[in-house]
């Protein structure tokens, strides 16, 4: 019987082994030749230019160069007396310079973008409007604030007035050994008043007007014209005056305006 090949010797290892000279460099230099020719595919691809671009490239060549007479229109142009250079027309007060060319490179109809800029300068025209509106809303609102202030102010100060001529009123019936005010209003209240007059006040004659029915302003205008007559006092003059000569020609006047 034959002895078995053994599988692990050297000799069997070495039989099977691809021991041909020179191989490993005819597969690297394959490799190398290969990434070269997909290098220069790829350098190929990267100089080839698109079709637009190529098409630009011809149309400034043929814009930068002039008209010569091998064109048609350029010749008959010619041929009535145009030259090179010269204004259009019979009188020469035409366009010197061809009409520019403006090349459509979208996708979109005839009229598109002049439909666009329409829209934008709609659009830019509201939000003029928007804004314009806003302020004028700011500035009304701003201005009734300030006559709302200026009421206010101006009823405080006719208030303040009203308590000053009451205040005097007061003090110059006292004077007199006056006891009691022509009208109720015509004296400050007092805090010690007793709930039997105030019962009594609101007995009155239904027929006589109550100090509710009369303004601040329309109070200071009889008060301050009472103490006129009766006192020759101003309150804004603070002034208790002589003789009615000397308040009139001493007193600017019945108001607090003529004082200002």
């Amino acid at each position: 019987m034959a002895e078995e090949e053994d599988y692990m010797s050297d000799s069997f290892i070495n039989v099977q082994e691809d021991v041909r000279p020179g191989l490993p460099m005819l597969r690297q230099i394959r490799e190398a030749r290969r990434k070269e020719e997909k290098q220069q595919e790829a350098n190929v691809k990267s100089r080839q230019k698109s079709l637009k671009e190529e098409e630009q490239e011809r149309r400034d060549i043929g814009l930068k160069n002039a008209l010569g007479c091998e064109n048609k229109g350029f010749a008959l142009l010619q041929k009535m007396g145009y030259k090179s250079g010269q204004a259009l027309g019979k009188s020469g007060d035409g366009i010197v310079e061809p009409i520019p060319l403006n090349v459509k490179t979208g996708k979109s109809g005839v009229g598109h973008e002049t439909l666009l800029k329409r829209k934008a300068e709609e659009k830019l025209e509201s939000y003029r409007r928007k804004i314009h509106m806003k302020n004028q809303a700011q500035e009304k609102a701003a201005e009734q604030f300030r006559m709302r202030l200026k009421t206010k102010q101006d009823e405080m100060k006719l208030e303040g007035d009203l308590r000053r001529s009451q205040r005097a009123c007061q003090q110059l019936d006292a004077q007199k050994n006056i006891q009691v005010p022509r009208e109720a209003w015509y004296w400050l209240r007092l805090e010690e008043e007793t709930e039997e007059e105030e019962e009594e006040e609101k007995e009155q004659d239904e027929d006589e007007y109550t100090s509710e029915d009369l303004s601040v302003l329309e109070k200071l205008q009889i008060l301050t014209s009472y103490l006129r007559q009766e006192h020759l006092y101003c309150i804004w003059c603070g002034t208790a005056y002589e003789d009615k000569e000397d308040l009139s020609s001493n007193c600017p006047g019945p108001t607090s305006a003529d004082h200002d």
